[in-house]
């Protein structure tokens, strides 16, 4: 089997390279970064790797653009030749490899977006905050526009479902090398030499291939709260009060700064992590505590710094801008709490009264952080209330720009971080509660269950007398099925404190995962509202409620097609209830980075979503690499809080409502007939005789259980015989990495077919939100997919029927899609994704390759009884954690 010759090979990698319509800036950076991880390999003290590589990246590019079997047959025939050893190194490169072009990528968007200063792409864009509001402004009136701007509410959950396949040793090399990629532009910008930058980049490249790929064990709960902490540090703490500067700018123009914003913070953060304690039998009602310990501390700490540099700053003397006598009150009993500092202070800043108090207020901030009631705040309510007398002396006295500038972004990080941080989430299985109240009734000695069960809800009061109310107290019940599911944790509250104690202030969210608990939802919340406890936190409230809707557990239930239907249908069903009980509704979207978890742009799924079920106020989880995807350069982050803040506010637009109920309305037997197909097919495959164990040998799915990806355990129970004992992560991450991508897409050909009115799917497509987002999402997933890779997966298994089924599903969901969007191929409509998801395809495959060979030597050795191959199965391991680096979007 004829390898091309050196000739060919550069023609052909050239002319691949040259295919893509790269942009030239980013282009060149892949060159080099490219180039300099070349030199490390040659350089790696192992002969013959960086040739290895060449010849396995050239086969699997000829592959990739000559669909001959012969052409996969010499990538698959190279792959197979190395020793396990050598496929090894050539997994570990190929995963360097994906981690510098995500970087590179990374780097030209935060490029772009810096070359456009938060400008929003188009003239007529609608993705940013300020364009949103003008257009909703032109709808509702500017004074309505301006109310829901001010009471819109952001608020991602961040949780630590294991779907992070790098090490945070390897993603904190990849953040240094982001640095030095910044400061190689702005060299060349200067004209000044790069040779200096490369030579630190190609130092870093070099470590990145040297630090383990793998982590050596699992993370902590711990660990996962202080890598959630690094996200912090390095970006939200400055990227949120930039966006609500950004947006204030926009909307008051030259008076920005110099006047009262009229931009709210509307970011809240909240935070599974040390909280989540579902089938995570690490998370304890200590670790619970200890996590918000760690996030006060940090924000804390950032806020005292912030304090103390404005203050440092705020050099105006009283002559030129005298103080309020709200100001001179404060410095009184400022003084008084506080007297060497003060008169140190004094002595400093003799005429300096604003000064002054900014630094004693960042005192009394280190005295909350060190735990000095004496001196610290008692929550942060009475900070923001010293920040308001500043800046209102300030702005009194003809100082708007120092009362509206840094102190203004100071006053919008208390409002939005508190003195918590993220607020701390718990969540537990519905069963589990159950279990211990039949104990409790029982009289029986208590279980160690039972003791952890009730001391959750003592750390959840702890955290509320200490940080604030804010801190923690929403308390999510997994698989809710009836209202007693929620009345429960009522009920288990008070048991922690006992008779004479006072429970926490909790408010109990329903989380309807199920097909099944879904269609249930409107019934169940109907009677919740009526339990006493509920009607009087909902009175409390101001009648506000909160609803999690799980998207993961649903499609695994049901299919993605029917999935998406039905949790359009629970939304509409719940909202309208809402609506007719006078409840401010806010939905929480249980969501994951895949497709076939709910995954996907997150403004095109706020737009698609029925009338009132956003109303200003969208919540989310988000998840693994998806954190760091989203939130780890502050840049990305602004554009991406932006958009789905704007998407936010046009949600509720009478025009976008009016398209969604419209089209739902039209589309109804559209809906109806996808539904019943999609399912049909989806039980044809999942519900077939041997199915579990098939899944199970046809995909890495057991071995994904051996990766230290996060701390809580992959499956529910031991046995693959039943899906429903398998959590929806695996599910998901095991079909990806078998590049087959079946929970993106299966059933949505045969959903489509038996509608089979193309021109009208083609209108639906351009008329109806939902059915777009649904089409658009199964095209990257599709196009992430690969057939002739799937297809060898598939025949692990030996059973033809069932690996015919997925064939024949995915051809014919393929030509579907391609008709619906327009153009030739997947993602034609899309040119930037394609050309993303291109770029990468040929490497993923020679990953992908590898891993099948490590697969297959495994499965043969389990026929045969043969104990397991530690080489083969890190192989295989390492594979895994490529793969994941080259699809962006695993879990």
């Amino acid at each position: 089997m004829r390898e091309l010759t050196q000739t060919e090979a550069i023609d052909l990698v050239g002319r691949f390279e040259a295919g893509q319509e790269i942009p030239e800036t980013m282009r060149a950076d892949v060159r080099m970064l490219g180039s300099l991880l070349g030199r490390v390999l040659q350089e790696s003290g192992s002969p013959g790797l960086f040739d290895d590589v060449e010849r396995l990246r050239v086969a699997t590019i000829d592959a990739y653009t000559d669909e001959s079997s012969a052409a996969f047959a010499r990538a698959q025939a190279i792959a197979d030749s190395f020793t396990v050893q050598r496929a090894d190194e050539v997994a570990r490169a190929f995963t360097c490899y994906f981690h510098l072009v995500n970087l590179a990528e990374e780097h030209q968007r935060v490029r772009i977006l810096r070359e456009r200063d938060g400008r929003p792409e188009r003239e007529d864009a609608t993705d940013s905050v300020a364009a949103a509001f003008v257009r909703l402004a032109a709808e509702v009136g500017d004074e309505t526009a301006l109310s829901r701007l001010q009471s819109m509410r952001f608020h991602p959950v961040f949780t630590a479902h294991p779907t992070e396949a790098r090490r945070r040793a390897v993603s904190t090399s990849i953040r240094r090398l982001a640095a030095l990629l910044e400061e190689r532009d702005g060299m060349r910008r200067n004209g000044a030499d790069v040779r200096r930058a490369d030579r630190r980049i190609l130092e870093e490249i070099d470590t990145l291939w040297r630090t383990a790929p793998l982590r050596p064990e699992k993370p902590s709960p711990v660990d996962e709260v202080r890598a959630v902490m690094a996200v912090f540090d390095e970006t939200l703490y400055t990227a949120v009060p930039h966006v609500y500067r950004r947006v204030d700018d926009a909307l008051q123009g030259p008076a920005a700064g110099g006047r009262a914003p009229i931009v709210r913070p509307f970011v809240r953060i909240g935070s599974w992590v040390g909280g989540d304690r579902d089938g995570n039998p690490f998370v304890t009602a200590s670790i619970t505590r200890k996590a918000a310990s760690i996030a006060s501390e940090h924000v804390l700490l950032g806020l005292e710094r912030t304090a103390l540099r404005i203050g440092r700053g705020l050099t105006l003397d009283g002559t030129s801008t005298p103080p309020s006598d709200a100001l001179i009150a404060l410095w009184q009993r400022l003084k008084a709490a506080d007297e060497d500092a003060a008169a140190e202070v004094a002595k400093r800043s003799p005429d300096e009264p604003h000064r002054r108090i900014l630094l004693l207020i960042a005192r009394k901030i280190a005295a909350t952080r060190t735990r000095d009631a004496d001196l610290g705040y008692r929550d942060p309510e009475r900070l923001i209330a010293d920040l308001r007398v500043v800046q209102e002396s300030l702005a009194r006295a003809g100082a708007p720009r120092q009362a509206y500038g840094h102190l203004q972004q100071l006053l919008w990080q208390v409002e939005t971080y508190g003195f918590h941080l993220t607020e701390l989430e718990v969540r537990q299985h519905s069963a589990v509660h159950a279990k211990v109240l039949a104990e409790l009734e029982s009289g029986a000695p208590r279980t160690e269950l039972t003791d952890e069960v009730l001391d959750v809800f003592r750390a959840v009061s702890y955290l509320q007398e200490r940080y604030g109310a804010r801190a923690a107290g929403r308390y999510i019940v997994s698989f809710t099925q009836s209202a007693d599911d929620l009345a429960n944790v009522h009920r288990l509250a008070r048991f922690a404190v006992g008779p004479s104690g006072t429970p926490p202030v909790l408010d109990v969210i329903p989380l309807f995962e199920t097909f099944a608990d879904l269609q249930a939802a409107p019934r169940i919340l109907a009677e919740i509202v009526e339990h006493p406890e509920f009607a009087a936190r909902l009175e409390a409230t101001g009648r506000r409620l909160e609803v999690m809707l799980g998207y993961s557990d649903s499609s695994k239930d049901v299919g993605p097609v029917a999935a998406n239907l039905a949790l359009y249908e629970a939304q509409a069903e719940i909202a309208a209830w809402a609506q007719q009980e006078g409840i401010e509704l806010t939905l929480f979207h249980g969501r994951g980075g895949a497709l076939g978890r709910g995954g996907g742009p997150a403004n095109s799924a706020i737009l698609a979503q029925p009338p009132h079920s956003v109303d200003g106020r969208f919540k989310l989880t988000e998840q693994g690499e998806v954190i760091f995807a989203r939130y780890g350069d502050p840049a990305i982050a602004m554009r991406h809080i932006d958009q789905v803040a704007a998407a936010i506010l046009l949600a509720s637009s009478p025009s976008n409502e009016k398209r969604n109920r419209d089209a739902a309305e039209r589309y109804t037997d559209v809906a109806a007939t996808m539904d019943a197909a999609s399912r049909d097919r989806f039980f044809s495959l999942v519900k077939a005789p041997g199915f579990a164990p098939w899944f199970a040998r046809v995909t890495p799915m057991e071995e994904l259980g051996l990766l230290a990806l996060g701390s809580r355990p992959a499956r529910r129970g031991l046995s693959v015989e039943s899906l429903e004992d398998l959590r929806a992560i695996p599910w998901v991450f095991a079909w990806t990495q078998a590049r087959i991508n079946l929970t993106g897409w299966f059933g949505l050909g045969s959903a489509l077919e038996a509608v089979g009115d193309e021109p009208r799917l083609v209108r639906a497509y351009d008329d109806w939100p939902l059915f777009r987002t649904l089409i658009d999402n199964v095209a990257m997933s599709l196009a992430k997919a690969d057939d002739r890779i799937a297809r060898h997966y598939l025949e692990l298994g030996d059973r033809e029927d069932l690996a015919a089924l997925v064939r024949d599903e995915m051809a014919l969901t393929r030509s579907w899609v391609v008709r619906l969007t327009g153009g030739t191929e997947l993602l034609g409509n899309k040119p930037v994704l394609q050309r993303a998801v291109k770029m990468r395809s040929p490497y993923v495959d020679a990953l992908s390759l590898l891993q099948l060979r490590a697969l297959r030597a495994l499965r043969t050795d389990a026929e045969a009884g043969a104990p397991i191959d530690p080489e083969q199965q890190r192989l295989l391991l390492l594979s895994v954690s490529g793969v994941a680096a080259g699809l962006q979007n695993t879990g």
